[in-house]
């Protein structure tokens, strides 16, 4: 539920001529939400009820908690509640249903379904209690706002270091295979080797992903774009095959 001053904000924002699109991309509210307060800016009552308590299955938690930093949000239904979203490509079937399962695991029971999208599908679903279970949650993106784990979700990453690695790489990474070129015997021969990159314009997410490495003894490097620390490199031999007996390409 946002509160009234982020209501306000946002009704602002609309006030000086943006269109409802702008305003929801600049905040990352919903354009129904959004619409919705139009007509009525003060909060609907509601009934409350407990809270979910820890993620029924933490394993696969840790796992969903890369994707949804990687490739998820969090946006509010015009009455209530919460829809998660993450984004998959449609060239990887198996990640679609990696994704389908490990929510399905953390709230069981809870219905699920895909949106089609250009060139990937929007793996949905609907809970009241997704913020409190993905408390990055908040207005604007992820990167121009500070990325934090509570300490019951570094717990749990602490015990399922792998995992969240594993849906950082699925969501905002790949396993490709770079070559280059060396003279052996006066001979110039190609040379081809696995490597993994992670991408994200996040400091504290490409942070959170590095440290899980340090803690897992896998060896990276920084790779820059335009002077920024963009990507994150594994390429040593024995930290691409560590990457490749935990984590895996996408398929």
């Amino acid at each position: 539920m946002y509160d009234l001053s982020t209501r306000k904000q946002a009704l602002a924002l609309v006030a000086q001529g943006r269109s409802l699109n702008s305003v929801s991309h600049e905040t990352g509210i919903s354009r129904a939400a959004i619409r919705s307060w139009q007509h009525r800016l003060e909060p609907l009552p509601r009934m409350t009820s407990p809270a979910p308590g820890p993620p029924a299955d933490e394993y696969a938690y840790t796992y969903l908690l890369g994707l949804y930093l990687g490739d998820g949000c969090i946006s509010a239904h015009p009455r209530s509640g919460y829809y998660l979203r993450i984004a998959c490509a449609d060239a990887w079937p198996g990640l679609i249903e990696q994704c389908r399962e490990a929510i399905c695991r953390v709230r069981p029971g809870i219905g699920i379904y895909v949106q089609p999208k250009q060139g990937c599908v929007a793996v949905t679903s609907y809970s009241p209690y997704w913020p409190q279970l993905f408390p990055q949650h908040g207005p604007g993106k992820k990167h121009e706002r500070l990325i934090v784990l509570e300490p019951w979700q570094r717990a749990v990453v602490d015990a399922h270091p792998w995992e969240f690695v594993r849906g950082l790489v699925h969501s905002d990474g790949c396993r490709i295979t770079n070559w280059t070129t060396r003279v052996v015997g006066g001979e110039r021969k190609r040379y081809e080797y696995p490597r993994y990159f992670f991408t994200n314009k996040s400091d504290d997410i490409r942070r959170l992903y590095t440290d899980a490495l340090d803690r897992l003894g896998v060896e990276w490097t920084h790779c820059a774009r335009g002077g920024a620390p963009f990507n994150i490199s594994v390429a040593k031999k024995a930290s691409v095959a560590l990457m490749d007996r935990h984590v895996g390409p996408k398929h």
